[in-house]
């Protein structure tokens, strides 16, 4: 007598149908079109989390050289003169300051000339 798997395969089953609960039509009521949107959705899911680092990346380059431009520097001046006045503060910090504390922001920036200077 072959062997069913019975209870185990209704619980993959339900277990892959909660899943792709709210995805329209059959890809949320067909086993087989749930089960390929799945494979997709994960996919796209993995490929989009390596998508957002670099697009949170270019808003905090905009919004530093947006603000370095308007005190006298360009953005890769600003960066280099970080660098050389060892001002160790990652693309995220410096943005958050760029944005919420203008003041903080221009001590940096004269820290980085200051760099560039010496």
């Amino acid at each position: 007598m072959r062997t069913i798997k019975g209870s185990a395969r209704r619980r993959a089953k339900r277990r892959l149908l909660k899943k792709a609960k709210g995805y329209r039509g059959g890809r949320s009521k067909l086993l087989r079109t749930a089960k390929e949107t799945l494979v997709r959705a994960g996919a796209f899911a993995y490929r989009d989390r390596k998508t957002r680092k670099r697009d949170f990346r270019k808003l905090w380059i905009i919004r530093i050289s947006a603000a370095a431009k308007e005190r006298g520097l360009r953005y890769s001046e600003l960066i280099r003169g970080l660098r050389l006045a060892q001002v160790e503060l990652d693309r995220k910090m410096l943005s958050e300051l760029a944005v919420n504390d203008p003041a903080a922001f221009d001590a940096i920036v004269q820290a980085a000339k200051d760099g560039l200077a010496a």
